[in-house]
């Protein structure tokens, strides 16, 4: 009976901190009280930082070395990892994810997104990382296609829209994978396919960017002035956008009001 209760407390916290897609059948269990409020600590740091995550996730995994919720606390870890901008130990911090649950779409995708967006055109692995990135990325996919809703009390819409985010970003994380092997028109059906689902700023510029590189320009340009239509457009994306629109008018295309 205490162990039930204390399993109920946990997925309470859990799910209060948005972790319970972490999860793909039952929620984990702490085995005392002791182990359950280091579970609260790292959930309560997840909302204070990445350096706290850090810390409460160490804390938890060598405090409690059997623990059922080390698959979370790793991957908190990487998420935080990738949030200081330390790409190497988000990925070493994911892959230990993956070590113990294959199928863990969140982590997929942060890995296929990492890689895609460090591989650089002249690096003498480049074609090995592509292709560790799209595999990830492409699981993403695939896994999200058969996901069980993670947490019974979530609205089947909101599940719905989370899944279909999610695989915007991979779709996206494809699109930065072709860029890097300068395969433009796969690039523009990736990011398409993201912005479609989830029409951010970030995918259509990146649609537009891969456009003006595939010498569409008329077409960049298109997309680049419904992106910065935007008056609460991200002064960054608004920056690059601008960039990719004077990129695309310079080779030859067309804007709007161009007499």
């Amino acid at each position: 009976m205490k162990r039930t209760i204390l399993a109920a407390l946990a997925a309470a916290v859990a799910a209060a901190a948005g972790a319970s897609s972490l999860w793909a059948q039952k929620p984990p269990a702490p085995k005392s009280a002791k182990e359950l409020d280091a579970v609260k600590a790292l959930f309560a740091a997840s909302q204070a930082g990445p350096d706290q995550t850090i810390a409460a996730a160490e804390a938890l995994i060598t405090g409690f070395a059997d623990t059922e919720f080390k698959e979370v606390a790793l991957f908190f870890e990487a998420r935080s990892y990738q949030t200081k901008n330390d790409l190497v130990k988000a990925q070493v911090y994911g892959e230990r994810v993956l070590e113990i649950n294959p199928k863990n779409y969140q982590t997929t995708l942060l890995l296929g997104e990492v890689i895609a967006q460090t591989t650089r055109e002249n690096d003498l692995d480049k074609e090995e990382k592509l292709a560790k990135a799209e595999k990830y990325l492409k699981d993403t996919i695939e896994n999200l296609k058969t996901a069980a809703k993670p947490n019974p009390q979530t609205p089947d819409k909101d599940w719905e829209d989370a899944r279909q985010q999610m695989t915007a970003e991979a779709h996206s994380g494809l699109g930065l994978s072709a860029m890097v092997r300068k395969k433009y028109d796969v690039a523009v059906a990736e990011f398409k396919a993201a912005s479609d689902l989830d029409p951010q700023p970030a995918f259509l510029v990146r649609q537009a960017s891969a456009l003006q590189s595939l010498g569409k320009n008329d077409e960049a340009i298109v997309i680049c002035d419904k992106v910065l239509a935007d008056p609460q457009l991200h002064p960054q994306i608004k920056q690059v956008t601008e960039g990719v629109r004077a990129a695309a008018i310079k080779a030859g295309g067309k804007a709007k009001d161009a007499k």
